[in-house]
């Protein structure tokens, strides 16, 4: 059976769940769980160690029925939740949301019809993420906010060329999206064994805040062979980092403040802003992006490098957002900046960049930061034209990522000096050039004061109307 031909298998699963009130996000947590149980009871079959006590492996369960495989089934998630290591990081507050014991035989029946481990390791992982892109698209929600493009993924690491040896953080890592691409790329260089099994355990790390999540990114990287994953579930941002790391790649999430419900003095639930007292930090602010920006300046070596995908108003925001851009534009050396077209993300309406920068000083504020607008007259959406690797093509050649010496403008490729861009207004980096098709030639508008006419005359229409009814 064919990979998406799987995926859509899997998915239809959710059809005896809907009727539960089970969430599609639950719904990826809840087959993942079992899909997993099946896989590593499959393990044995081919000569391997399983890491499931033996008495809530697949074969067990799958012999019961009834209130007797409810029960067994709660006991194994419940067992399994509280394991050291990969096991208790996949399983971690596990729950069964699946109430009704004919319904989870029918599940336990479905999945033990297909053979998984018959698959190879690249296929199962890429089957596992179609699951959750599959999930993204269906909800625009819960773990699809996470999810950042595949094809805008693997472009970005290409360009980041990260190497054998190097330590990879993802700092709001998702479903793992960065690090697996890291992993793939890094093994195309042929490693030794040696080398291969530092890879797997020792070079990629990853924090997510949210438990569900972090869990799917552990089982999301196990899938892919990489058994020891150090995934943790934590703030980012709630302290210092306490590892430094070569490279990091990143898609911080989508919400532009961090805020805490408070119960205050009048007995009403109100937002208090968070905001991070760090000793690293050199802007104290609630805006989060901006602060995973100062978190990812800090936690990088010197000579690191690191990609980011950030919202557009961490290029142009005052206060916090300007000290953090001349930092960045005086300390670092920040050479890339590209525009992404809207219409990409499931996050509706999100206007976004990805940062390129490396912990380097640049040489002279004659250094160029590079800009590529791939947003301006691009028409994306997630149905119609979905952002594909042609769409990312000319970027990549122009960013010459062996040798920058080796660029050159283009009609949506231009440099501009660190000096001119401190001298702009807040140091603002939200920078475009191209005319924008979709907008009316503002020579073509009427006047001001014609405009303001026809708006009181609607109003006066709107005002008349509400005097009619009353």
């Amino acid at each position: 059976m064919q990979e998406n031909a799987i995926v859509t298998k899997v998915w239809n699963f959710a059809t005896i769940l809907r009727d539960d009130g089970v969430t599609y996000t639950d719904y990826v947590a809840q087959i993942s769980y079992l899909l997993f149980l099946k896989m590593e009871d499959e393990k044995e079959e081919v000569g391997e160690t399983s890491q499931i006590p033996s008495k809530f492996r697949w074969k067990e369960l799958n012999a019961l029925d009834g209130e007797e495989l409810l029960e067994a089934y709660n006991n194994a998630l419940n067992t399994l939740s509280k394991q050291g290591g990969v096991m208790g990081l996949i399983y971690n507050g596990a729950q069964n949301k699946i109430k009704e014991p004919n319904k989870l035989k029918k599940l336990f029946t479905l999945i033990d019809s297909e053979t998984w481990m018959g698959l190879n390791v690249d296929v199962k992982g890429a089957i596992y993420e179609g699951l959750l892109a599959k999930n993204a698209t269906e909800t625009k929600a819960g773990a699809g906010q996470y999810f950042t493009p595949r094809v805008l993924i693997d472009s970005i690491v290409r360009l980041m060329r990260p190497q054998i040896g190097m330590q990879i953080c993802d700092p709001a890592c998702g479903t793992g999206g960065f690090l697996l691409s890291a992993f793939e790329y890094m093994k195309k260089q042929k490693p030794n064994k040696d080398e291969l099994e530092k890879l797997k355990t020792q070079s990629l790390a990853g924090k997510d805040v949210t438990q569900l999540v972090a869990s799917l990114c552990a089982m999301n990287m196990y899938l892919h062979g990489i058994y020891k994953p150090d995934i943790q579930i934590g703030d980012s941002l709630a302290k210092r980092g306490e590892k430094r790391f070569d490279m990091v790649l990143t898609n911080p999430p989508f919400g532009k403040k961090s805020a805490t419900k408070v119960l205050s003095s009048d007995g009403k639930v109100k937002n208090q802003k968070e905001e991070y007292s760090r000793d690293d930090f050199f802007a104290s602010t609630s805006n989060k992006q901006i602060n995973f920006l100062q978190h990812i300046m800090s936690i990088l070596n010197i000579g690191g490098k690191a990609a980011v995908v950030l919202p557009d108003n961490v290029l142009f925001e005052g206060g916090a957002g300007e000290k953090v851009r001349k930092k960045l534009l005086n300390d670092f050396s920040l050479h890339t900046i590209l525009r992404l077209p809207t219409g990409i993300f499931y996050a509706q309406g999100v206007k976004a960049n990805v940062v390129f920068f490396d912990k380097v000083k640049p040489k002279d504020k004659d250094a160029k930061v590079w800009v590529y607008d791939l947003r301006t007259n691009m028409n994306l959406s997630l149905v119609t034209n979905t952002l594909s690797s042609e769409h990312l093509k000319e970027f990549e050649e122009c960013f010459c990522a062996i040798d920058f010496k080796k660029r050159k403008e283009r009609e949506r490729f231009k440099s501009f000096s660190i000096s001119e861009i401190l001298e702009r207004d807040k140091s603002n980096l939200d920078i475009f050039w191209l005319k924008d098709e979709n907008l009316q030639d503002l020579e073509a508008l009427e006047s001001p004061q014609v405009l303001c006419e026809q708006v009181k005359h609607n109003l006066e229409l709107a005002l008349s109307e509400v005097e009619g009814i009353l």
